[in-house]
């Protein structure tokens, strides 16, 4: 069965690591960022050995981002970042395994990876399994 690991993060969290926050508010270094990221080329090469890898990306900043909806039947299309919203969807990985346990398992792994204190507990992870079709969503 596939799955989908959805990494959240914050708007704050993108101006960090792009270096857009005063170096005395900022709280990722930059070896907090280079720590962060061998972690996870270690945590995709890892699936890729075991053979449930099938894709991850990043996500761009949430300004980058448009919301499509409607209101009384006309598009509404709205630029972000939204300030609403505390967190965001940063990233994905696709895993193939042999279950909702073993995914579990993969996606605890997460809370492994480095960062610095004051950002520990900010970012999280949900698991979600894919469909196939509709007969997926029944039951």
């Amino acid at each position: 069965m596939k799955y989908m690991i959805m990494l959240y993060a914050s708007q704050r969290d993108y101006d960090e690591m792009a270096g857009m926050v005063p170096a005395g508010e900022a709280v990722w270094t930059a070896e907090d960022l280079a720590a962060m990221g061998a972690f996870m080329e270690k945590f995709n090469q890892d699936l890729v050995e075991s053979g449930e890898f099938v894709d991850a990306n990043a996500l761009a900043a949430p300004i980058h981002t448009r919301r499509f909806h409607s209101r009384d039947g006309v598009p509404v299309v709205t630029d972000g970042p939204y300030p609403e919203t505390a967190e965001v969807l940063a990233g994905y990985t696709i895993i193939e395994c042999d279950g909702f346990d073993r995914a579990s398992e993969i996606t605890a792994r997460l809370s492994e990876c480095p960062a610095p204190a004051a950002a520990q507990g900010s970012a999280y992870a949900d698991l979600r399994p894919l469909v196939d079709g509709r007969a997926d969503l029944e039951g």
